[in-house]
């Protein structure tokens, strides 16, 4: 993604707003553009950075990240939910909040009873992850029924080799 457009377009925007204010606040309109440069840009990657944070609770299990490497331009990088055979999804619906989509295909929609204490330290769990419970509860079946395809299950504690976790940190 080439920032440099929407930087020229705030660049024009500050040059004319410094038009109404005489010559004198042009001038300085123009010795602040040098040195607001990399401020915007950061701003601007922080803001993607967010929507991207954003997307990928919307999307989980899949992911969406993004990605600076060598220039300036930011990249995103989209891993999409695992595919389930059946071509369905489940999508399983916390009663205090909506219903949102996991993954591509059709939505199946079902009800989940939880014992209150269970369902109390799922929301925590769900809130330390900034994750829906409609999103966290898709993703910790997403990675159960993966789990289980591997006909074994990995001890806690164990390092899990071959396992590759990507995301955006501050």
């Amino acid at each position: 993604m080439d920032l440099e457009p929407h930087i020229d377009t705030l660049r024009e925007q500050l040059a004319m707003a410094a038009e109404a204010g005489g010559e004198d606040t042009r001038a300085l309109a123009q010795r602040l553009t040098a040195p607001l440069d990399a401020a915007i840009r950061l701003m601007l990657l922080d803001v993607l950075a967010v929507a991207a944070a954003e997307i990928t609770r919307e999307l989980a299990p899949g992911s969406v990240e993004l990605r600076l490497r060598g220039g300036s331009n930011p990249e995103f990088a989209v891993t999409a939910p695992p595919a389930d055979p059946d071509g369905a999804s489940a999508n399983i619906a916390d009663t205090a909040g909506a219903a949102e989509p996991a993954g591509e295909g059709g939505v199946a929609r079902i009800n989940l009873r939880l014992p209150e204490q269970l369902k109390a330290r799922v929301e925590q769990a769900a809130l330390r992850e900034s994750l829906s419970v409609n999103a966290w509860l898709v993703r910790a079946a997403a990675a159960a029924v993966g789990r289980g395809e591997t006909g074994r299950r990995p001890e806690q504690g164990a390092p899990r080799g071959g396992r590759r976790y990507t995301g955006w940190g501050r």
